[in-house]
């Protein structure tokens, strides 16, 4: 794959990725922890709010590998 294309695609996916990760957890957070105590919400949404580095990480590394050693 050309590396231009290679880094449009990762940027549409890195994008899609974090706005539906974003609303998915916001919505699972406000669904299941409404009668749960602040520090449990505060948990949980510090936990799920630093969770999306490690597969944005993932499409970066993608888009920045060089076209030479690839299948």
């Amino acid at each position: 794959m050309v590396p231009s294309f290679r880094k449009f695609v990762g940027m549409v996916l890195l994008v899609t990725f974090v706005i539906i990760y974003a609303f998915t957890a916001m919505v699972i957070g406000d669904l299941t922890l409404q009668q749960s105590s602040n520090l449990v919400r505060f948990v949980y949404f510090a936990v799920a709010g630093l969770l999306w580095v490690i597969p944005a990480g993932a499409i970066i590394w993608w888009m920045e590998r060089s076209g030479k050693n690839q299948t």
